[in-house]
């Protein structure tokens, strides 16, 4: 737990002025985690053997990271249908030993990383920007800690044991209500530009899928059979285990317009 405690704190200390300061370093620190979040993935399926392909994830992963439409005089749907007819074709380059499967793996690897640190670092220069960030932060948070103090202290049903065994339906819902609770405190001390109401019922849902984000993550180390996503945070794991709800919440929050 020291461990963990100091590992937070160094990696606050060392984050957030980037987020505050915004611009082109805000941008160069969200590309190189999201770049660290996808060569974890590669190493969860052991793809690091296959350069060409990994150098080429990496080129779509930046280019959906990149704040407008076009990159390189192409729109981002072409870029990624580009990358899969690169990829496929190199699976017939090198005789099937890099599959349909690996090529899809990758493509997929690109799209949920690259497109949840995009919506991120989109929310950073959207109106009130910093406060959006910080209420998804604070929602995102008190679910963590509302699961797991309600789980220890009621939990009694399993929400999905063969994904994450110690989860529970009880530490779900209170990691729902805790996040309701500190949104609503959010909202009095740093008003959105919403109201309450939709605030809460946009929370509860925002709570909800960053459960699901977290689920997911897990899902994918247990498939795998892998403790953690990486090393780079002692105590915490990789950068996969600790932006896998971000991933989630805040693609969420604009897809639904709660942020624009």
């Amino acid at each position: 737990m020291k461990q963990r405690i100091i590992t937070a704190v160094i990696a606050i200390l060392l984050f957030f002025p980037f987020v505050f300061y915004g611009g082109w370093p805000f941008e160069v620190i969200m590309y190189i985690i999201a770049t660290i979040g996808v060569i974890e993935l590669f190493r969860i399926r052991q793809t690091t053997s296959y350069p060409i392909p990994a150098f080429i994830t990496l080129l779509l992963l930046w280019s959906l990271l990149y704040k407008d439409e076009y990159v390189f005089f192409i729109t981002k749907t072409e870029m990624t249908l580009m990358v899969v007819l690169l990829l496929l074709s190199y699976t017939v380059l090198v005789k099937n030993k890099f599959t349909f499967n690996d090529a899809g793996f990758l493509v997929l690897s690109a799209v949920y990383v690259g497109l949840g640190f995009h919506y991120f670092m989109v929310t950073r220069e959207a109106n009130d920007g910093l406060t959006y960030i910080f209420y998804a932060i604070v929602v995102i948070l008190a679910t963590d800690t509302g699961a797991y103090f309600f789980g220890r202290a009621f939990g009694k049903r399993k929400l999905w044991p063969e994904i994450s065994p110690n989860k529970t339906i009880e530490g779900a819902l209170g990691g729902v209500l805790l996040a309701c609770v500190a949104a609503f405190f959010f909202h009095m001390f740093f008003p959105l530009d919403k109201p309450t109401i939709i605030v809460i019922l946009v929370t509860i849902v925002a709570s909800a899928f960053a459960q699901i984000g977290d689920l997911v993550e897990s899902a994918i180390k247990r498939h795998y059979d892998v403790k953690d996503s990486g090393k780079i945070l002692p105590g915490h794991g990789g950068i996969l285990d600790r932006f896998d709800s971000w991933l989630f919440v805040f693609p969420l929050l604009h897809f639904i317009h709660f942020i624009s």
